[in-house]
């Protein structure tokens, strides 16, 4: 491009800044009408560890999102939120799910158990005492995600052997490598 185009560096820069601008104004000034037909939001109720809870989201609103910015239920991780590490897992109707992977508006009329929901009282989950007993944690960054797919491995009767315990684990990853740990617990809470 030379000096003498129409189309200067500087000049096209300058351009996308003032539409940029004017969008941004546009949209904070826009009459309430306007802007609920831009931010739509759909009302829902999560059953979320034996409680509803009703909420307005936008139909984009992953579960994690839901459940860590609405519920402030911050047990539940989120960590790759691609659905490749497992930190965010939950039980939805006992079964294993990657919350980042789902939106809110998809769980309705399903019983979601988050880390917060598997303690009684001031009592642990059998699985929560054995990662406790079997140091299996570090950081903690992944052991809600362990901790409820474990649940679920155990419930589906996948604990035969330390092998079939990985196989069905391998959906969570443990940057710590507390890999041996977690199995023992599993198998610990399994009996």
């Amino acid at each position: 491009m030379t000096a003498d185009s129409e189309f200067k560096r500087r000049t096209v820069l300058k351009a996308g800044s003032t539409a940029v601008t004017a969008t941004f104004v546009a949209t904070r000034t826009a009459t309430p009408a306007a802007a609920a037909q831009t931010e739509s939001s759909v009302d829902i109720t999560l059953r979320v560890n034996g409680h509803d809870h009703r909420l307005a989201v936008e139909p984009r609103v992953t579960l994690l999102d839901a459940l860590r910015e609405r519920l402030d239920l911050t047990g539940t991780k989120k960590g790759c939120d691609r659905g490749e590490c497992g930190a965010c897992t939950v039980l939805a109707d006992g079964r294993r799910i990657k919350s980042c992977l789902t939106l809110a508006v998809m769980r309705q009329n399903t019983e979601i158990t988050t880390i917060e929901g598997l303690a009684r009282g001031d009592r642990l989950h059998p699985l929560q005492e054995a990662f406790i007993r079997r140091d299996a944690l570090q950081c903690g960054g992944c052991t809600p995600g362990q901790i409820m797919s474990g649940v679920a491995c155990i419930s589906e009767g996948h604990t035969r052997s330390a092998d079939e315990i990985r196989e069905w684990m391998s959906g969570n990853l443990c940057r710590c490598a507390c890999y041996p740990n977690i199995v023992a617990a599993i198998q610990d809470a399994a009996k």
